[in-house]
């Protein structure tokens, strides 16, 4: 391996909170790391952080065009930026209008997060999806990500986009669903049940910026919600109809 592939990356990490902090210490396996944020009067300055070669923007998808601007003018040419939001034709959008032509961009959906990875993220996924045609830099983080344990798959953002339409979409549609039941005291109850009430549990902690970027923001979702209304509207139909015959 050349002395470039094993040169530990410097890191610009902007954004602390939840998904940020807990990415910190796995990001610090690969080099040093520079956190930025605004709500954090100790972290580092904005422009140390957005100046490094490698800088990862974990922020909100509302919050990605103000924290694109506040970087763009400390980026270095071929600066490899990197962000994580649970879509991907969006954000990707919102970077390429806000960023100079001299960065790569590089999207990507970390397929887990605080809750499902606090033991540990060997063996999760990871899916990358380049802010245009593969490049080294990118090819690079993908390596850097596999270093980590994870499983790294790549694909268009318009094709995650889709996938993601049912495996989040669905998901924390018929969790807010369950949730939002009045639901008695239940002792005594199946594993399929249990499961259901695991699986609802899972997303609950998520904020409520994160489920609207989930099945609010991206365009695909709104097939998923026809379909299910349409399937609910007619099991409760078919269910009136047979009792009424």
């Amino acid at each position: 391996m050349s002395s470039h592939h094993r040169k530990r990356p410097q890191i610009g990490l902007i954004g602390l909170g939840a998904f940020g902090a807990f990415c910190l210490p796995h990001l610090e396996r690969l080099g040093p790391v520079l956190g930025h944020d605004p709500a954090r009067p100790d972290s580092a300055p904005l422009a140390e952080a957005a100046s490094r070669p490698v800088v990862i923007l974990a922020v909100p998808v509302a919050r990605l065009a103000e924290a694109a601007r506040a970087i763009a003018p400390h980026l270095r040419p071929g600066a490899l930026v990197i962000e994580v939001c649970s879509i991907k034709t969006h954000p990707l959008a919102v970077l390429r209008a806000a960023l100079p032509a001299h960065v790569e961009l590089l999207g990507t959906h970390p397929l887990f997060g605080p809750q499902s990875g606090r033991d540990g993220i060997e063996g999760l996924r990871m899916v990358l999806c380049p802010g245009g045609a593969p490049s080294p830099r990118a090819r690079l983080a993908a390596r850097m990500l596999r270093r980590l344990g994870l499983a790294v798959v790549s694909m268009t953002p318009e094709e995650h986009d889709r996938q993601m339409a049912w495996v989040q979409g669905l998901t924390h549609l018929v969790a807010r669903l369950v949730s939002g039941l009045e639901m008695p005291a239940l002792p005594h109850t199946t594993a399929s049940f249990d499961h259901l009430i695991r699986a609802t549990a899972m997303v609950s902690q998520d904020s409520e910026a994160l489920f609207r970027t989930i099945t609010e923001d991206n365009p695909f979702v709104a097939e998923v919600k026809a379909q299910l209304l349409e399937k609910a509207t007619a099991l409760f139909e078919e269910k009136t109809v047979q009792l009424a015959a």
